[in-house]
């Protein structure tokens, strides 16, 4: 089974601006990052769908909401009713909470146990298709770190943040095999399979 993560990054490595809150999910700046998204959809329509299609995921608390401590249980996440994840997901905390369950398939598990065990929980639950790490910098740092992370792609935005959250800092001994590249208006999608 692949475990895939996909990325936005700045040209200069970022996955978010400085200061991420309520108001500024990926920090200060850090909406230049999803531009393609949203301003070119069509254009970017097979990147974007390949996003969605894992059997599970994984992504780390601070992508969940940018609570921290003990949980506020009104926080449901940052897409409403109907995350556009429609499969399980497993969040990464220090602090338990009972599953959240939403439209459209999508249920939320919270893991105190660590990283390894998302995985084992997120494969488990993932069937025949893939994983994905879903972010943010900090868990995909870890999983590649880890040599967890089989598929690396990086959706490289037309953006410089100059400060914020790098991606691959302090990851020194990862190897990256560049399998495509795709280059568009706004940001240039590339490929790599992670060297184990």
């Amino acid at each position: 089974m692949t475990v895939t993560c996909d990325m936005m990054v700045s040209e200069d490595g970022y996955a978010a601006g400085v200061n991420q809150s309520l108001e500024h999910p990926l920090g200060e700046g850090g909406e230049r990052l999803a531009r393609w998204r949203f301003e070119r959809p069509d254009e970017n329509a097979a990147e974007i769908a390949a996003i969605a299609t894992a059997g599970a995921y994984i992504m780390g608390r601070n992508m969940f909401g940018p609570g921290r401590g003990e949980w506020d249980d009104e926080w449901t996440g940052w897409w409403g009713d109907d995350p556009p994840y429609h499969a399980p997901v497993f969040v990464l905390t220090h602090y338990p909470r009972a599953p959240l369950v939403l439209e459209g398939g999508t249920t939320f598990t919270f893991v105190t146990t660590g990283i390894e065990t998302a995985l084992d929980q997120a494969r488990a639950a993932a069937g025949e298709k893939e994983v994905a790490i879903a972010g943010g910098a900090a868990t995909a740092r870890q999983y590649l770190s880890a040599g967890l992370i089989d598929e690396l792609r990086l959706h490289i935005a037309t953006a410089v943040l100059v400060a914020g959250e790098p991606l691959l800092a302090g990851l020194n001994d990862l190897k990256l095999e560049k399998l495509r590249s795709v280059e568009r208006q706004l940001v240039t999608h590339v490929t790599y399979r992670v060297a184990h």
